[in-house]
């Protein structure tokens, strides 16, 4: 018997809804981004997301079951992220999951956002199961892990400052980009020289797994982890010495030779792991797996290794809820259920429940 998912994802600024049929096939996926509304400030505000993700909430969901042909009836489980995320719009999606489950008196399934980037790899891609590498690389995260099992990850590296996502966005901002910074560095950077400029490469080395000390607490550093806070203060740093000294610089050529910095140490890094792993299939995930140097340099570097490339179309790396329906019927299968007392987690780690 076919089952149905309704899925529903709001942690940031995408307001999205999708039916998936038995765990892979994406029937209906809507988003509604509130991309334009944010630029007008040069990034989200988590006050206006979370208005506009109530004002879209339902007309979302109710289009979501008109272009996949089901009825309420037909449903068989809910999914919706629970985090991480901006908390006052994962709360929108969160309310919104427990009371149509509640009525339908449905299975409600919470979801990690991350899990459920990784999970995006399963929707074209039916030969991929457990385990794999998997390296996600997103806004607010950037993660190189083991997926041991459906929902079941060794987390091997992670960022230990700004997350590649945040400083696409900071660096276009600084170079008069503005927002959304990613998909405007990658287009400019194609215009521009990516040696023009020499911005420094981080390389977290094994040698004493040294302990840096950050809010969350202290925490060692591993050979997979990533720190692109250098990075960013490099191209600032060029950017202020240019303007003090009147020296002209080169938009493109900046975009460019910064891509080519955070390229060669996503690659760097994965490459490393799959090699000291002896894996043999890596999966990108997460809004900056569409980048197209990345994607190109990647495929370049597996290809030489002889490691398989699994990479989701551009409209399931970024925010999406056919990734979380995915990810919520693996959780099902496995028995994890959600009770009534599902709550925002804003700051929930991968592999935490």
């Amino acid at each position: 018997m076919d089952e149905y998912i309704l899925a529903i994802e709001s942690s940031c600024d995408e307001t999205a809804a999708s039916v998936v049929k038995n765990g892979r096939e994406v029937l209906s996926n809507v988003i509604s981004s509130q991309i334009a509304l944010h630029t007008l400030y040069g990034g989200v505000v988590p006050e206006i997301a979370s208005r506009k993700h109530v004002e879209k909430i339902n007309p979302v969901i109710e289009m979501a079951l008109k272009e996949a042909e089901v009825t309420w009836d037909d449903l068989s489980a809910i999914g919706v992220t629970y985090g991480p995320g901006l908390v006052g719009a994962l709360l929108v999606g969160v309310a919104e999951a427990k009371a149509i489950a509640y009525a339908r008196k449905l299975p409600l399934i919470g979801v990690h956002h991350i899990e459920g980037h990784i999970a995006a790899n399963y929707i074209e891609h039916p030969d991929l199961e457990p385990p794999f590498l998997c390296e996600v690389i997103s806004g607010g995260h950037t993660h190189l892990v083991i997926v041991r099992d459906y929902g079941e990850f060794e987390i091997l590296g992670r960022t230990r400052d700004d997350a590649a996502g945040e400083a696409f966005d900071k660096v276009a901002r600084a170079i008069g980009l503005g927002y959304p910074g990613g998909p405007k560095i990658d287009k400019a950077a194609k215009e521009g020289n990516p040696e023009a400029l020499s911005f420094p490469r981080t390389h977290i080395t094994q040698a004493g797994r040294n302990t840096l000390t950050y809010a969350r607490g202290s925490q060692e550093t591993g050979p997979y982890d990533f720190s692109f806070s250098g990075l960013k203060s490099a191209v600032l740093n060029y950017l202020n010495k240019c303007q003090m000294t009147g020296e002209s610089w080169d938009q493109a050529d900046v975009a460019a030779s910064f891509q080519a910095a955070v390229v060669d140490t996503l690659v760097g890094n994965a490459m490393r792991a799959a090699e000291d792993r002896g894996a043999d299939r890596l999966a990108l995930a997460g809004g900056v797996a569409s980048n197209s140097a990345l994607r190109s340099a990647m495929q370049q570097a597996c290809s030489r290794r002889g490691i398989k490339l699994y990479v989701p179309s551009p409209i399931y790396c970024t925010d999406n809820a056919a990734m979380i329906g995915v990810a919520a019927w693996h959780e099902w299968k496995k028995g994890n259920v959600s009770g009534w007392d599902l709550n925002a987690v804003p700051n929930l780690k991968l592999g935490e429940r």
